[in-house]
């Protein structure tokens, strides 16, 4: 009924704000991710944080905006609790 998501994921999916890569590269940044080191051209941007030694990878496409979906899958990749990552925005 809801595709490949689950109904809590959807729910939650209608709260997120619209948002750029651009602009969600800066918060990231901010927020203490660094640059990845670079594996060839693309489309995407990857970003890196260490948490005790533990790094949590973020790959993010350059695209405006970013759909929901990939948001949340940004979310979980980043290690960050949701309200963490919202108040980011």
């Amino acid at each position: 009924m809801y595709g490949r998501y689950s109904w809590h994921t959807v729910m939650s999916m209608s709260k997120l704000p619209q948002i750029s890569s651009k602009k969600l590269i800066r918060r990231l940044l901010k927020a203490g991710f660094q640059y990845a080191p670079v594996k060839g051209k693309g489309s995407h941007t990857a970003l890196v944080r260490y948490d005790d030694n533990r790094p949590y990878l973020v790959i993010i496409p350059h695209r405006d905006p970013i759909p929901k979906g990939t948001l949340l899958s940004i979310i979980k990749q980043s290690g960050l609790s949701k309200e963490k990552f919202l108040g980011l925005l």
